[in-house]
Parts: C-alpha cells; structure tokens; sequence
C-alpha cells in the first residue's frame, strides 16, 4: 500500500491492523557517468514499493529523496540539505506520522552519507521525550538497503571485483531492471575507479574526476538489478514483521 495513492480514510483503516510504515529515504546526487542522479532515492523506493505488492502489511510513505550530499555539489544537478536541515526535516516527518498513531516507523535508506545525521535526527526526537520524562509512542529504525539480509553477499558474489563505494554497480542495476529505459553506457577510464577519503566538494571533485569511487558499474545489468530487488524485498518484509512484533518493555 501506498500511503501517497490512498486516501485518509484508507490510512485510518489500515492503523487498525498495523502501525507500522516504511520511509524510502536517500539523496539526489551525482553516480558517475551512466548512474542516475536519482539513484540514492530510487533504490530504496524500488525495494519499498516492490515490498507492498507482495505483502498487504507493508504501507511505504513518499520518498524522502533530498539528503546529506555536500560532496557531490561540484556535480551539476546534486542538491543537498545541510545536515541541521535534513535533521530538522526527519523530525517533522517522524512527529507527523506519530501524531497519527504509528507506532513503528522504518527508515529505509539508500545513501550512505545520510547514516550520522538520520542517527542524530532520532537521537534529537528521543530527547525531546527524555527530558520529559516521557515514554516515546514510537519507535524508529534505520536499515540500508544493502544491510538487508543475504543483499550484501549477493552483491558480492555478483560483482566480486569493481564493486567500490560509490556509482556501484549493485545500485546501478537496481535502477536500470526497474527504469531499462534510462539505461546509460560510456568508456570508463580507469576501469575500476580510485578510492580515498570524503571531504568537501571541489575536493570531491578533483579526485574523483568522473564521480565514481572504487567502482566498475559497467558490470550492472537490469538481469543482477532484479535479483537484488527481489531479495531484498523479501527481506525487507521480514525485517518489518520482526520491527512491528516488537514488544515494548513493561
């Protein structure tokens, strides 16, 4: 279910059976020269989305799609929000979906410059309730795509040499099984692409001259994307059942 495509009242009657929602969240940034800016949004959204249509208990909220890519800006179309934003935005959005009666609210995230500032984002709304000596009504969550269970090893096996830390072939092949229309190709040079350390833009820039880090993503194909869309999916499911059973201490 699609919280975006239901009406009010559909999202008062699913809140009877579950209280539970999934948030697709990532950033809209530069993945080399045939990975879409969209990448870091889309693949946790294909997963999310891919999740629903299996299993009536998964409801996936719209996309958090803007995230903490300050390093990408010297790469036309990257847009980024400072990490005080981003944190300030979480919040809201977390307030937003408690205020209705979720109880367990799921980030699925696709990049992994959002980690620490999600992590400070639900460390800031959990103070808020501490200092009042409050109770939390709901619980929240954090899980890469590529942490579900068994993605990590496919990817590896799938791409055992090239695979890097940035413009990766597995995300790219997640993008292209689900949109083969946008599928792009050019001459790589190094093939495999350097690695080293995450600072600012124009640093970004000057070492990694073409966006990737570490990564062949000629070795993505729709074939490999959609058997990490399908295992994680499945995972993914199992990971929200475990997270809405749990129990609260007394």
């Amino acid at each position: 279910m699609l919280l975006a495509l239901s009406t009010w009242s559909e999202i008062e009657t699913f809140l009877q059976t579950s209280k539970t929602v999934v948030v697709p969240i990532g950033s809209n940034e530069q993945h080399g020269p045939t990975g879409l800016l969209g990448t870091d949004w889309l693949c946790p959204e294909i997963i999310a989305h891919q999740a629903q249509k299996q299993s009536d208990n998964v409801l996936v909220a719209p996309t958090f799609n803007i995230g903490m890519a300050q390093h990408h800006l010297a790469f036309p179309g990257t847009i980024f929000l400072r990490p005080s934003t981003f944190i300030a935005a979480i919040g809201d959005w977390v307030r937003s979906l408690g205020a209705h009666g979720f109880e367990r609210i799921y980030f699925l995230n696709g990049h992994g410059g959002n980690v620490a500032s999600i992590e400070a984002a639900f460390s800031e709304i959990y103070a808020d309730y501490s200092f009042r000596g409050m109770r939390a009504p709901f619980a929240l969550k954090l899980k890469n795509w590529w942490d579900l269970a068994g993605v990590n090893a496919l990817a590896n096996r799938q791409f055992p040499v090239g695979h890097g830390s940035h413009a990766t072939p597995s995300e790219i092949a997640v993008t292209q099984w689900a949109y083969p229309e946008t599928i792009k190709t050019a001459a790589y040079e190094p093939q495999i692409a350097p690695t080293g350390p995450i600072r600012e833009a124009l640093d970004f820039r000057a070492r990694y001259a073409d966006g990737r880090m570490g990564s062949d993503p000629a070795q993505a194909t729709p074939e490999k994307g959609g058997e990490l869309v399908a295992m994680a999916a499945k995972a993914l499911i199992e990971d929200l059942a475990a997270f809405s059973a749990e129990q609260a201490p007394a």
